[in-house]
């Protein structure tokens, strides 16, 4: 029990520290800014912030959410970033312990974390993050494990084949779109990121993302709708939900696959 304490506050303070250079590419990638240099300074005095108040969680927490020196508010996306990327490490570790899959799936949902708070506020997804996420992902799929096939490894061709149907069908729903609404539905964002996500977690995650992440879009959609009594025009950025659609595949899609599956048989039967 103490050892298994010990490691997930070294993985959650390890992953909370990443999520703190995450926060500089969600601040900085919309702006088209390098995410390297000046280093992390307040964006309306401009003072350098030190160190000790760049602690993950800790360092918001003791500044009481102000900057030290103009006393301007930080937003507390900073901590929540922290936290989630921290948790999301100790998850990750736990479910595969330190493997390439751990670091790939780290990077990955690192990624995610990234897309949705920028894709939340300015309703764009940064090429920097998927485009080159297809690669990588195609890359390590010669040596990751497959979410669906536990102990088998991703493959080359799954990779590949999860990047065609990620990119080619949400390309196919856009296009339709497009031409009987006479307008567009889904950005190119939206369209590459699935493509990195089959990279990652191959063919079969792509139905069970896109059916997932519909399912919670029209929930919230129209759970938003009837509380701010908006008409159908509400539009919501559709990134957020993909990512909630493979975290999900990723720590629970074998699962509820296997769930509908049998419901569905159950349901014949």
């Amino acid at each position: 029990m103490i050892p298994s304490l010990l490691w997930a506050c070294v993985v959650f303070l390890i992953g909370s520290i990443f999520g703190s250079f995450m926060n500089v590419c969600i601040y900085r990638l919309p702006r088209d800014q390098s995410i390297v240099f000046p280093p992390s300074s307040c964006p309306r005095c401009g003072s350098r912030i030190l160190w000790y108040d760049n602690i993950p969680v800790f360092g918001f927490l003791m500044l009481g959410g102000k900057c030290r020196c103009c006393k301007e508010k930080i937003s507390p996306r900073y901590p929540v970033v922290e936290s989630v990327t921290g948790l999301l490490a100790v998850l990750l570790f736990f479910k595969f312990s330190v493997s390439v899959t751990f670091f790939a799936m780290f990077l990955f949902c690192a990624a995610l974390i990234v897309v949705t708070f920028i894709d939340l506020e300015h309703r764009i997804i940064p090429d920097e993050i998927s485009l080159p996420g297809i690669v990588l992902g195609f890359i390590l799929s010669f040596f990751i494990e497959n979410m669906y096939l536990p102990g088998e490894i991703l493959s080359w061709k799954e990779s590949l084949l999860g990047i065609a149907a990620g990119g080619g069908s949400l390309l196919l729903v856009a296009s339709a779109y497009q031409l009987i609404a006479r307008k567009e539905g889904m950005g190119g964002g939206d369209i590459k990121l699935l493509a990195m996500m089959g990279a990652f977690l191959g063919w079969r995650a792509v139905p069970f993302i896109i059916f997932l992440s519909s399912l919670a879009g029209s929930a919230v959609g129209i759970s938003l709708m009837l509380a701010r009594k908006k008409d159908s025009q509400l539009s919501l950025p559709f990134g957020p939900f993909l990512a909630f659609g493979a975290l999900m595949f990723i720590f629970f899609g074998r699962q509820i696959i296997a769930w509908y599956l049998g419901f569905g048989s159950n349901s014949r039967g």
